[in-house]
């Protein structure tokens, strides 16, 4: 194991391991993000959004503290606590920290159906955005957590560079366009 040196600039990798675009050794393509924990403030009140509002469903309560709540089934994608947060405030603008979490979609008119939601809960968007891989809704859960509501385009639909490599970019996202998907569905 090599030894880690820090750097100076806020890195622990050690300098013959510096991170790349094409690492040596990458990652098995099979790894994903499994799920999120977030801290929370009030459990309820989190609860009311991701399943009130979402419509995530609870799988389970770990006393007061802590809920984990899934789509589909899962045990959970979502973990909440108030462990260390009970009554907390979120941290101030300009401090180190998760900047949202991504929830995928798997189509466009699931996406707008959660745009519906948000509408009906009177919830505001920060933004919209495509993407050209995808397109996203941005907003803010009760705690001011980030939260990306986004739908994957199909691969072959990427857009790419001269080279051939993925070529993402941030337009605004046709809202009417993603409602009359909606209606559509």
């Amino acid at each position: 194991m090599p030894q880690l040196k820090y750097s100076g600039n806020g890195s622990c990798y050690p300098y013959a391991y510096m991170p790349t675009k094409e690492p040596e050794h990458p990652i098995n393509p099979e790894v994903r993000i499994g799920h999120v924990h977030l801290k929370v403030a009030d459990i309820e009140r989190s609860l009311a959004f991701y399943c009130g509002v979402l419509g995530f469903k609870l799988m389970q309560r770990f006393g007061t503290g802590a809920a984990f709540i899934s789509a589909g089934g899962y045990h959970h994608h979502i973990g909440l606590n108030t462990w260390e947060s009970l009554g907390g405030a979120p941290p101030p603008q300009g401090t180190t920290g998760l900047f949202h979490v991504a929830i995928l979609y798997p189509n466009r008119s699931e996406l707008a159906d959660a745009l519906l939601r948000l509408m009906a809960a009177k919830i505001p968007l920060d933004g919209a955005a495509d993407h050209g891989v995808s397109e996203a809704l941005y907003l803010r859960d009760p705690d001011q957590n980030g939260v990306e509501l986004y739908v994957d385009r199909p691969r072959e639909q990427w857009p790419l560079d001269s080279k051939g490599e993925v070529a993402m970019y941030t337009r605004p996202l046709d809202l009417d366009a993603l409602m009359a998907e909606a209606s559509a569905g």
